[in-house]
């Protein structure tokens, strides 16, 4: 369950920076309150995860998602460039999370 709850705090962690973004500096409202609530949602999810989880493996894996997920969704939507090496370089970070899933 802990794998679980980490990897939607990982989400959320995506969610959460790029509302940051949309905010343009906290100005805007929506995308403001957005940040807010998927913060703290994200923190305290990554909390629980650790109750189980060494918290190398665990904020590893939760920077990962939310890394990946980031950039993916800033490339799909045309906020960031897309290109190979930067879609190779994300691949390397989900091998490098699922990795620490198995060695888990």
């Amino acid at each position: 369950m802990s794998w679980l709850i980490l990897a939607l705090s990982g989400v959320l962690e995506a969610v959460w920076a790029t509302a940051m973004g949309k905010s343009e500096g906290f100005t805007k409202l929506v995308p403001s309150v957005v940040f807010g609530v998927a913060i703290v949602a994200s923190m305290a999810g990554l909390a629980v995860a650790m109750r189980e989880l060494p918290v190398g493996t665990a904020y590893a894996v939760w920077v990962g998602i939310g890394a990946v997920l980031t950039v993916a969704y800033a490339m799909a939507t045309g906020d960031e460039s897309a290109s190979v090496l930067k879609v190779a370089c994300a691949l390397v970070i989900v091998a490098g999370v699922v990795g620490l899933k198995l060695a888990h």
